[in-house]
């Protein structure tokens, strides 16, 4: 135990320390903010209930044939869906097609699917936020601690490094260089535990050591990966005139002290209330909805984000696993087949890759991917190997905590939102996001992870 808090002080004051250098040095760094396009969906109008329908039904449909394609060939569904919002945005459908784009998704419809969108997520961060499961962390404290820390610090290390690079050629003018190489830190480091845990059920792995770690090791990652992110909303809604810097930082305090105080007790009668009604009523499911919804509004209005508000009252809800199954089965069909998919439609129609001009851009792109993995496949593989596990074990938890997928979309998107990133930067990350997810199955395959469970 002495060997791995040594380890773990040493590394995460060093990682500090670096980090911190880093900001020093670059924050004399101007960005060009030149050339730098509107993102396509960015420009809310009346809707248009019609063509809102219309490319409702497209999505769910595209979303559904590609999904089913990339599952065919040993992906998971969620890639195949990721890969369907990006051919509908510029970078084909718009490209090849782009009377039929300009018909399917005016400027006049974007506003209302952005509102569907956020709708979905707030519902989905929910989810997730409920899945958080405290009782993984039992007898694999140190370890899961020690990897998930090591995969946060690593790729959030080289990512603020990266941006020493990035930003003088992709920075969006007035933007400070700290909330830039913050929030690429945040990108780099971020993992998708919902589909790393749907993953390792495919794979029959959830129960295994190695993958009770992994799924450990996501759970504390997005937590922590959504407090940064959060102090980053904060910083630059603060300095950008979007909010009050101090009564948001204390406006966030307050927020968090009466979830746990207060909203935790509430929130466990409805764990009471299940287990003695034996199912989830129609009347429980609307408070709870009502209580994610007033808690998204709240993180909302104090200047952070909806979805942070919708995130912290799922980690409040009882860590029952049958309510959490209930609430899933509720809400997890209508979230998954409807709303997500037009969040990566959404998604889609904000990027392209004609935003990547030249084989300059296309290079940075491929050095964002290579930071990435080498960062988080790296960094998760080498801690876990640190701490004793199999060259196996180890790799493949690396490989499960590179897979970043739909969480990634959703932290891009706020950083687009609140004009942190600038199209480009979020449309190499996007593609990244898309690799990073696509290559995890394979290199699972690869190294025989999941072989001998049956």
């Amino acid at each position: 135990m002495k060997r791995f808090l040594t380890f773990y002080v040493f590394a995460i004051g060093a990682a500090i320390g670096a980090i911190a250098l880093v900001l020093r040095v670059g924050r004399h760094l101007t960005a060009s903010g030149s050339g730098v396009p509107k993102s396509p969906a960015a420009r809310p109008v009346a809707g248009d209930i019609p063509t809102l329908l219309l490319e409702v039904a497209v999505i769910i449909l595209a979303a559904r044939v590609l999904g089913g394609i990339f599952r065919w060939i040993g992906q998971p569904q969620v890639v195949g869906e990721m890969a369907a919002g990006i051919l509908l945005g510029p970078s084909l459908l718009g490209w090849a097609l782009p009377g039929v784009s300009a018909f399917l998704f005016p400027a006049s419809s974007l506003s209302l699917l952005n509102a569907l969108c956020q709708l979905g997520l707030i519902v989905f961060m929910f989810l997730v936020g409920v899945e958080l499961d405290p009782e993984l962390l039992k007898g694999r404290a140190h370890v899961a601690v020690v990897t998930s820390h090591a995969s946060i610090v690593a790729p959030f290390l080289l990512g603020t490094l990266l941006a020493l690079l990035l930003f003088p050629r992709f920075g969006t003018a007035g933007v400070p260089f700290s909330n830039f190489a913050l929030f690429i830190g945040i990108a780099m480091s971020i993992t998708a535990f919902p589909v790393l845990a749907r993953i390792l059920i495919e794979r029959r792995l959830d129960r295994s050591p190695m993958g009770a770690v992994a799924l450990s090791c996501a759970a504390v990652d997005d937590v922590s990966a959504w407090c940064i992110l959060a102090l980053v909303i904060v910083l630059t809604r603060g300095e950008t005139g979007a909010g009050d810097l101090p009564r948001i930082l204390v406006g966030t305090a307050a927020f968090l002290a009466v979830m746990f105080f207060a909203g935790r007790p509430a929130f466990r009668r409805f764990g009471e209330s299940f287990r003695r009604r034996g199912s989830l009523t129609q009347d429980s499911l609307a408070l709870i909805l009502l209580c994610v919804l007033a808690s998204a509004w709240i993180a909302e209005m104090i200047g952070i984000h909806a979805l942070f508000g919708a995130f912290v009252a799922g980690t409040m809800m009882p860590r029952d696993r049958d309510l959490a199954r209930a609430l899933a089965q509720r809400l997890e069909d209508f979230a998954i087949v409807l709303l997500l998919p037009l969040f990566f439609a959404y998604t889609g129609l904000r990027m392209s890759v004609r935003f990547l001009e030249g084989a300059s851009a296309w290079g940075w792109a491929a050095v964002i991917l290579l930071v990435a993995v080498a960062g988080k496949l790296g960094g998760s593989a080498g801690a876990a190997r640190f701490c004793r596990m199999s060259w196996r074990d180890a790799a493949a938890v690396g490989i499960l905590m590179n897979t970043r997928g739909l969480m990634e979309l959703v932290v891009l998107n706020i950083g687009l939102d609140i004009g942190v990133i600038s199209p480009a930067v979020f449309t190499m990350f996007v593609l990244m996001a898309l690799a990073t997810t696509f290559m995890t199955s394979p290199l699972l395959r690869w190294i025989g992870a999941g072989k001998t469970t049956g």
